[in-house]
């Protein structure tokens, strides 16, 4: 069987909409190309009696596929889906790019190619800031007190060992961080290409975007750099977790490395943004 976990199972589960019974799409796969793509891409009856356990859909099927094969023929299938994915979703918004992207570093974590993507993080991660002059960013003085004592209590709260608040913590305090930024620098984020727009075309007001799309634009305009960047919409993923059903859903538990991970993409981004990195 895979190593897959429940969040990386919810990755794909979300990315091919598979809730729906289907696999990519409605319309990507008939019973006979879905058979014939199992077929070339693993050498595998897809319709085989032993993929039939949790019941006779396309995405029940992949479901017993990922939970029966190995690592390596899961990692391979899924990553050429992902291939189908993207040539049926040619604009995709931008939760969907997220999203693929972890998807993909999954597959390739199953096929054995992840070195490159832990020798990454483990370089991140490993970056030593001094100290964090949040001051520097020229936040509003009751907004600088309130983000100096969260980035404290965060702190604080991963030698307590209390991973989801660290993690709840920090994302807060960067959404708070980059809204400010913006709008200091109002012209230069609503002229990004990354810039959220309304039905008319309107970029929408700050208060309207969400973190993920102040992330990217951050990126965009040079205020945060690409390592961060991809960490940070790590950090945006766990945050969601403040949702308890969602997190009981995709059966969420952080560990200490989670937190670490989120505290360091917080401490790498206000680096960027003072200009310390």
């Amino acid at each position: 069987m895979s190593s897959l976990t429940s969040i990386e199972k919810r990755y794909f589960e979300d990315l091919f909409v598979m809730g729906s019974g289907y696999v990519v799409s409605k319309d990507a796969y008939t019973n006979a190309t879905f058979a014939e793509f199992f077929r070339e891409c693993a050498k595998v009856d897809i319709y085989a009696e032993k993929y039939f356990f949790n019941g006779d859909s396309k995405a029940k099927r992949l479901r017993a596929f990922w939970e029966i094969e190995s690592d390596r023929i899961v990692g391979k299938v899924l990553k050429a889906l992902l291939e189908v994915w993207g040539y049926e979703n040619s604009a995709p918004d931008e939760q969907s790019k997220v999203r693929y992207d972890k998807a993909l570093e999954i597959a390739c974590r199953l096929q054995g190619k992840s070195t490159e993507i832990k020798d990454f993080e483990t370089t991140f991660l490993n970056q030593q800031f001094k100290k964090l002059d949040v001051d520097k960013i020229k936040l509003d003085g009751l907004l600088l007190s309130v983000i100096q004592h969260r980035l404290e209590e965060a702190q604080k709260c991963l030698k307590a060992n209390a991973p989801l608040s660290v993690i709840f913590l920090a994302g807060s305090i960067l959404e708070g961080i980059l809204l400010s930024v913006a709008s200091q620098d109002a012209k230069k984020f609503n002229q990004s290409k990354s810039a959220p727009k309304d039905k008319a075309g309107k970029v929408r007001q700050f208060h309207e975007w969400s973190l993920a799309q102040f992330i990217d634009v951050a990126h965009e305009t040079g205020f945060l750099k690409r390592d961060v960047k991809q960490f940070s919409h790590e950090l945006r993923d766990f945050r969601n977790y403040i949702h308890p059903g969602y997190q009981a859903a995709s059966n969420f538990q952080p560990t200490k490395h989670t937190a670490e991970i989120c505290l360091q993409v917080l401490k790498a981004a206000i680096a960027d943004l003072t200009g310390e990195r």
